[in-house]
Order: C-alpha cells, then sequence, then structure tokens
C-alpha cells in the first residue's frame, strides 16, 4: 500500500527554520521524482520544488515558492523527502504536501500528473 507521511508542520515563529518531513512506502521510491506543494484554503495547490533520485532539484519561480529560502532534499535509503524552510515569514504559512510522480520527471508542476499525495502537514507562522 503507497504511502506518503509527512511531518515537522505546526505553528512556528517568524524567522524560525523548521523542517518537514515525507516519509515514503509502498512503491520504488528510486523510479519516482518526489515534489512539494503547498495549499491555502480556497486557492490551487502549487508546486514548489521537485527532486529526483539523483538529486537534480527544480524550484518553482513564483514568488510562493520560497525559492532562495527553502531546500528540498532526500534520504534515498530511507525514502524520506525533506523540505528545510529557513527565514519563515508570515505568508509561508500554508498547508504542505509531498507528493510522487512516475516516471520521474522535473518538467512539470502540475497537481494533477502526480500519482500519490500525502494527507499534507500544516505550517503556520506567526509574526
Amino acid at each position: 500500500q503507497v504511502q506518503l507521511a509527512e511531518s515537522g508542520g505546526g505553528s512556528v515563529q517568524a524567522g524560525g527554520s523548521p523542517r518537514l518531513s515525507c516519509a515514503a512506502s509502498g512503491f520504488t521510491y528510486s523510479n519516482y521524482c518526489m515534489g512539494w506543494f503547498r495549499q491555502a484554503p480556497g486557492k490551487e495547490r502549487e508546486g514548489v520544488a521537485l527532486i529526483n533520485s539523483d538529486g537534480e532539484t527544480r524550484y518553482a519561480d513564483s514568488a510562493d515558492s520560497g525559492k532562495g529560502r527553502f531546500t528540498i532534499s532526500q534520504n534515498n535509503a530511507k525514502n524520506i523527502l525533506y523540505r528545510q524552510m529557513n527565514s519563515l515569514k508570515p505568508e509561508d504559512s500554508d498547508m504542505y504536501y509531498c507528493a510522487a510522480v512516475g516516471p520521474c520527471s522535473l518538467g512539470s508542476f502540475v497537481p494533477s500528473y502526480f500519482d500519490y499525495w500525502g494527507q499534507g502537514t500544516q505550517v503556520t507562522v506567526s509574526s
């Protein structure tokens, strides 16, 4: 059974640096690209970062992606995806989801292309 389980969210002070984790199981992790998405209530889910099994990454260009402050990484041996979030701002508050797409492709952030999703973890940043 495929499972993606996010953790590491919660209430954080502005300027904080939490790390989100996504533990994957039930599929061949190395055959998939992994991604992080964010979603605010009433808004569409938005892709922010992707990584393939070789560690190549792609970050969305949108201002909401946190490019430059947030880093995607993974532990292939443990099938765990990470999102290190630094210098958090209140506007970074959202539900964060991890997702997997296979065959692996760093070409698109379109949510409908992704095969598996976690349940999400809420990050709330207070000023």
